[in-house]
C-alpha cells in the first residue's frame, strides 16, 4: 500500500521524465530509422518515422562518397589521444591547485578560470600560427597538442581532490610516500568517478569536434569523421540516406562509451560539483 502511495505521489514527476526522455531520443530514433530508408521516403510529405522499405544501400553510398574507415581512425585517435594525456595532465594541476601550497596560487587558478570565459574563435587563429610555426601542421600532433590542457577538466579535479580527507595525504606521508606516489598511489584512486566523467566528456567533445581539425589540416586523407560528414552537403543535392548512415556511425561509439560509464558519469558530475 505504502509503495503504490509512493508511486502516485510522484507520478507527475515519473510523468515529466518520461516525456523528456520521448524529446531527446525521438531525434537519435529517426536518425537511426533514416539510415534504412530509401531516399524518396525521406523527403515525402508527410513524413513518416518508419521504413516503408529496408535498404542498406545508404551505408553502402557512404563507403563509397568517403572513405569512412579512414576518418573513424582520425577521429578515433585524435579523441582518445587528446583525452586520454589531457585527464592525466589536468589532474596533475588539479592536485597542485588542491593540496601544494605556493606562492601565487590563487592568483593562478583564477586565471586558469578565465580562459573559461575567452570564446574558442578568439584564439583559435593565434593558436592555427603557432601549430604552424612549430611545423606540425596537417598532423596527429598538432592536432592533439593545443587541446591537452582544459581549464573545467582542472577545476573539476581540483573539486574532488579537495574534497578528499587529509588523512589519507597523512598517512601516505608518514609511510615515506613521494608527492608523485601520494598523486598516483593515494589520491588518484579515489578519483574514478570524475576520471571516467572527463574520459567521457573529453572523447565525446573531441570526436564530434568540427572547427579545429578542419583549420589545422589541409589534407583530406587528415580529416576526422564530423569533417567527412560535411561533405553530404552539395550545391544542388543533399544525400539524405548517406547522411543519415554517417550520423548513425558517428554517433554509436559515443552512445557505446556513455552507456558503458553511466553510472560513474553520474556520480563523477555530482562528486566534484559538490565538493568544490
Amino acid at each position: 500500500m505504502k509503495k503504490s502511495l509512493k508511486f502516485m505521489k510522484h507520478l507527475p514527476i515519473y510523468i515529466l521524465l518520461g516525456f523528456v526522455m520521448v524529446i531527446i531520443l525521438l531525434p537519435i530514433l529517426w536518425m537511426f530509422l533514416s539510415s534504412f530508408k530509401p531516399q524518396g521516403q525521406i523527403i515525402s510529405y508527410p513524413p513518416t518515422l518508419f521504413p516503408g522499405e529496408i535498404v542498406t544501400e545508404n551505408f553502402t553510398k557512404l563507403g563509397r562518397r568517403i572513405p569512412i574507415l579512414k576518418y573513424v581512425k582520425n577521429s578515433a585517435i585524435y579523441a582518445l589521444c587528446t583525452t586520454i594525456p589531457g585527464v592525466f595532465i589536468n589532474a596533475l594541476a588539479g592536485y597542485a591547485f588542491a593540496r601544494l601550497k605556493f606562492r601565487g596560487r590563487n592568483v593562478l587558478f583564477i586565471a586558469t578560470l578565465a580562459t573559461m570565459m575567452i570564446p574558442f574563435q578568439v584564439i583559435m587563429i593565434p593558436l592555427y600560427l603557432v601549430v604552424h610555426k612549430l611545423g606540425i601542421y596537417n598532423t596527429y600532433l598538432g592536432l592533439i597538442l593545443p587541446k591537452l590542457a582544459n581549464a573545467i577538466s582542472i577545476f573539476m579535479m581540483r573539486a574532488v581532490f579537495m574534497g578528499i580527507p587529509k588523512e589519507l595525504e597523512e598517512a601516505g606521508r608518514i609511510d615515506g610516500v613521494s608527492e608523485f606516489g601520494l598523486f598516483w598511489r593515494v589520491m588518484l584512486p579515489q578519483c574514478k568517478p570524475t576520471i571516467v566523467t572527463l574520459i567521457i566528456l573529453g572523447v565525446n567533445g573531441a570526436w564530434n569536434d568540427l572547427m579545429w581539425p578542419l583549420l589545422v589540416t589541409g589534407d583530406t586523407s587528415m580529416r576526422t569523421l564530423a569533417n567527412g560528414l560535411a561533405m553530404f552537403v552539395g550545391t544542388d543535392t543533399i544525400e539524405y540516406g548517406a547522411a543519415f548512415a554517417g550520423a548513425f556511425v558517428s554517433i554509436l561509439p559515443m552512445l557505446v562509451l556513455y552507456l558503458v560509464g553511466q553510472r560513474y558519469f553520474v556520480e563523477g558530475t555530482v562528486t566534484s560539483g559538490l565538493k568544490g
